[in-house]
């Protein structure tokens, strides 16, 4: 919402949870623009779910439509902060934005990119 020409984070970017059917795995659907504003309402989502230590963490950036340098830092903060147990996983669709940002930058052979949730969740 927009208040006094103020936009807030929570406008920019939605992030939902869930588990899917018989996986030990969390997938954080991530929709909107990652970028300053954004990234540490990221960094927050991630905190809660490796508080729940999952063996994999699923981000589906399919929804991302925007991702700054800061959004790829928080990536890679997740990936380095994951219980040595878990695995996280990028979901970045090919030819989609994020894929083309993360193979512009090296970050696709860095991070484990699957194109699809389904992908992610069977490596």
């Amino acid at each position: 919402m927009v208040a006094d020409g103020q936009v807030f984070p929570q406008d920019l970017l939605r992030i939902t949870a869930h588990r899917p059917d018989g996986a030990p795995a969390l997938v954080l659907e991530v929709t909107g623009e990652l970028d300053l504003l954004t990234a540490p309402q990221l960094e927050g989502a991630f905190a809660t779910a490796f508080a729940d230590k999952p063996d994999l963490l699923v981000i589906d950036l399919t929804g991302v439509s925007f991702m700054a340098s800061l959004g790829m830092t928080v990536l890679l903060k997740a990936q380095r902060s994951a219980a040595p147990s878990a695995k996280v996983r990028v979901v970045a669709p090919e030819g989609s934005v994020v894929a083309r940002t993360l193979q512009l930058t090296g970050l696709l052979e860095v991070l484990a990119v699957a194109p699809t949730v389904p992908a992610a969740l069977s490596r």
